[in-house]
Order: structure tokens, then C-alpha cells, then sequence
């Protein structure tokens, strides 16, 4: 039976700097919004933000008058 052959892997700088090449050469494949888009996703993603925090004010409105109100006054009377 032969030994396994170990392989000897890069030390920790080379892995690093293979690492920070690869990152730049995938940076530059990407597409970056402009100002324009940036600007209305910006703009939408506020606007749903606002909505949001509204129906949970809501919920939490009706909820608090279902669940603490209603069984104090029915229990009450």
C-alpha cells in the first residue's frame, strides 16, 4: 500500500493576494447604477418604508383595542 501524497497548499500571503486579485477582477465585471437610478430606488424604497411602519402602526392600533380593551370593558361590566 502506497502513502497518501500531500499536496502542498500556498502559504497565507500568496492565498491573500490571489484572494484581493480576484475580488478587483470581479469589481469590475459589475454594472453600477447611475445617479438617476440610485436616486429612484432611493426614493422607493423610502416610500415603502413609510407604508410599512404605517400598517404596523395600524395592526398595532387595532391590536392594542382588540386585545387590552375589549376584555377589560367586557370583564368590567
Amino acid at each position: 500500500m502506497t502513502a497518501p501524497v500531500e499536496v502542498a497548499r500556498p502559504g497565507l500571503g500568496t492565498r491573500l493576494v490571489t484572494f484581493y486579485h480576484d475580488v478587483v477582477a470581479e469589481m469590475k465585471k459589475v454594472t453600477w447604477p447611475d445617479r438617476a437610478q440610485l436616486q429612484q430606488a432611493t426614493i422607493q424604497i423610502i416610500v415603502f418604508v413609510l407604508i410599512l411602519g404605517a400598517v404596523i402602526a395600524l395592526l398595532d392600533v387595532a391590536l392594542q383595542a382588540l386585545l387590552v380593551r375589549l376584555p377589560s370593558a367586557l370583564l368590567s361590566r
